[in-house]
């Protein structure tokens, strides 16, 4: 190993693996575009604010109810409602990712 190599984080390491497979897989790496950039982020910011939104309406619906069972059924439609905004968010950055 020469002076000027640092040996090499398990990190990159793990990313040199990746990208070998990947390659050898046949998938093509191309870089996002400004615009592609600017939309997922547009729709990051979108579904990060109503996540938020959904929390606090889920803190305020909480905050009213003692009952347990109610609770749980509460606690479950919230988390299946934040399922459903992250599987949008997902889809939506993968179609602006291919539309390049």
């Amino acid at each position: 190993m020469s002076t000027e190599e640092a040996p090499k984080s398990s990190y990159e390491l793990a990313m040199e693996r990746l990208r070998k497979k990947d390659a050898d897989a046949g998938v093509d790496e191309q870089p996002l575009t400004d615009t592609q950039r600017a939309s997922i982020a547009d729709v990051r910011q979108f579904y990060g604010a109503k996540m938020a939104e959904l929390e606090i309406l889920h803190k305020s619906a909480l905050a009213s109810v003692w009952d347990p069972s109610e609770r749980a059924r509460l606690e479950e439609e919230y988390r299946r409602d934040g399922q459903r905004l992250q599987d949008e968010r997902d889809s939506k950055i993968a179609k602006i990712r291919e539309s390049g």
